[in-house]
């Protein structure tokens, strides 16, 4: 009756490659011929199902009634609601009409069935056909291909869920109106242009790692939410290089990221006996070395974090040295002096130093000099701009 070498041959080829479970594809098989049977052969409300042996390559089919009883349905001859009445009824007393293809009354139900009760489904087997029409036959293929489709999504969403908040490597398609488009082999990947490093430029077949922040589903499929600029980024690049972050010997506590440019990492370590700084450093720079030249070259400053916010403002000003420091609680401000010779260190090029440190400590910082100077990283970056427009 049918092709069992092709159609197992699908199965399992479905099954390796696009990792859909066999009992799924067999499953939208014997619904496509349950499909294509109602469309030549069954009755307006029949509920048709089938099942196909893989082994056999027969197919059986039956009519599903479901028991009910004259409370729920509106039987022929009874009075049907007016349009009032409808209207005020509450949605669980809203009968349907009683249809005896599709519908039993549980006083029937229980001639075949002596247990059966409201909700029950029983089953009618239908005679075989094997002689479907080309319309039907359309109609079961169609049927085929979407639940292939439905299975398939489903497997790509179980997958990539898995791997969310993880780093994701694919291949560049290609850029497009400054989206970077990756082929991640069943899915596709997207890094829109503000998840990029402004310095970075991809082409067609480039080799791409990127964190995988967001999958979604669109009417085209499974698509993958990608970023080089997320602080998650770099933080799971150093976890890849730093053995003692992936087993949570030391943690990375905060990051203050500016992509490509310049970037502020907080850690601390929870062995007394292990250095933080130097775990994300390691032997002669090599693990922040590796991870700089992922990012294309991003600067990176590593601090220890400090649950005192005076100390850890000084260290997330390094390399300034700090002369003395003052907060204002209430602003949640921080006054910071330095001598004349560090303020332009302690503010760093276009207020980036400054600002990086109120990024990574989540307080607000003005550096004043020896001098009397105070300036904040606002001032300074403004200051820059105007230097540029003269």
């Amino acid at each position: 009756m049918f092709d069992l070498k092709t159609i197992n041959s699908v199965v399992s080829q479905l099954e390796e490659e696009r990792g859909i479970p066999k009992e799924k594809t067999l499953e939208a098989i014997a619904m496509a011929f349950a499909t294509a049977y109602k469309k030549e052969y069954g009755k307006k409300g029949q509920i048709i199902r089938a099942s196909f042996d893989q082994n056999t390559g027969g197919v059986e089919f039956w009519q599903v009634k479901i028991v009910v009883d004259r409370s729920q349905v509106i039987m022929e001859g009874d009075l049907e609601m007016d349009h009032a009445e409808l209207k005020d009824a509450a949605v669980e007393d809203i009968k349907i009409r009683f249809n005896p293809e599709q519908h039993m009354l549980i006083e029937d139900a229980k001639k075949i069935k002596r247990d059966a009760g409201l909700g029950d489904e029983l089953i009618f087997p239908l005679e075989n056909k094997a002689d479907f029409g080309r319309i039907a036959a359309q109609t079961a293929k169609q049927v085929i291909i979407q639940k292939i489709r439905e299975a398939e999504k489903v497997s790509v969403m179980g997958e990539y869920g898995e791997k969310e908040g993880e780093i994701v490597a694919g291949t560049v398609e290609r850029v497009e109106r400054g989206i970077v488009w990756i082929d991640m082999g069943r899915a596709v990947g997207i890094i829109p242009y503000e998840e990029q490093i402004p310095s970075e430029r991809w082409k067609t077949g480039d080799r791409i790692r990127a964190y995988l922040y967001a999958v979604e589903e669109t009417p085209k499929g499974i698509v993958l939410k990608l970023s080089r600029a997320h602080p998650k980024f770099l933080a799971k690049l150093f976890e890849t290089e730093a053995p003692e972050i992936a087993q949570g010997t030391v943690e990375i506590k905060a990051i203050a990221r500016e992509a490509g440019s310049r970037s502020k990492v907080a850690v601390v370590s929870h062995d007394p006996h292990i250095d933080p700084i130097g775990s994300m450093v390691g032997q002669r720079g090599v693990r922040v070395s590796t991870v700089t030249s992922e990012l294309s070259g991003e600067k990176i400053d590593i601090v220890e974090w400090n649950e005192d916010p005076a100390l850890f403002i000084e260290e997330a000003l390094s390399p300034a040295e700090v002369v003395s420091l003052e907060l204002a609680e209430e602003e949640h401000r921080a006054i910071v002096t330095v001598t004349e010779d560090e303020q332009s260190l302690a503010i760093g090029k276009g207020g980036q130093n400054v600002r990086l440190a109120a990024k990574l400590t989540g307080w607000k910082i003005d550096i004043k000099s020896t001098g009397g100077d105070v300036m904040d990283e606002e001032e300074a970056e403004k200051e820059v701009v105007e230097e540029k427009a003269e």
